[in-house]
């Protein structure tokens, strides 16, 4: 698999391009990641969830590539209303992004040669999903499970319960070989994850 990484914007957040057949697929949008994108052909942009770091340039980087959006219903009260972001002191208003469709667990998102399975696994966003494909054995996880740490949830509909036992029950069951591509800091494996990791014992 091909993949192209970005990290950007104040909260340092990694965005990534997927290689297939007709072009990339795009998940997360940080800041910077539309310019990143240019002379590049888009097929389609994918949101982990809606927190203002993930989705800064998802709308321009849309608009500049005719590109549908995808993410999860309940993450559309963040995208859609920019007031909510702007209540994080961020140093602009940030447009809104209306879904082309809604993934929801048990979806899947071709990506020629690549067909990405949709996990829900809320806790730090209500709307959080991770991107995973078997064949290539990674999973795209937003801020869902970091390197050595999990996502927060201590803020708003943030739950940790939910949060921990998603990670536990979706994705620590599959191969440890499994790589796991961050929304922030470096890439890990789901098995070091699983036998390092003090969130996931």
């Amino acid at each position: 698999m091909n993949i192209e990484t970005f990290t950007g914007g104040l909260a340092e957040t990694n965005g990534y391009l997927i290689g297939g057949r007709d072009g990339w697929l795009a998940i997360d949008a940080p800041e910077g990641m539309a310019e990143f994108c240019d002379g590049e052909k888009i097929t389609a942009l994918v949101l982990t969830h809606g927190h203002w770091d993930h989705i800064w340039d998802a709308a321009l980087l849309s608009r500049n590539h005719s590109c549908p959006v995808y993410y999860h219903e309940l993450d559309k009260p963040l995208i859609t209303n920019p007031d909510i972001m702007a209540a994080f002191g961020l140093p602009k208003k940030l447009e809104a992004v209306n879904a082309t469709r809604f993934l929801k667990e048990g979806d899947t998102l071709a990506h020629e040669p690549w067909t990405f399975d949709i996990l829900h696994i809320p806790g730090h966003c209500p709307g959080s999903i991770c991107l995973y494909e078997k064949k290539a054995g990674v999973v795209f996880g937003g801020d869902v499970l970091f390197a050595g740490a999990v996502g927060r949830w201590d803020l708003p509909h943030g739950d940790q319960n939910l949060l921990l036992t998603g990670i536990k029950q979706k994705l620590m069951p599959l191969p440890g070989e499994t790589i796991l591509y961050p929304g922030h800091g470096p890439d890990t494996t789901l098995g070091h994850e699983k036998r390092t990791n003090p969130f996931c014992q």
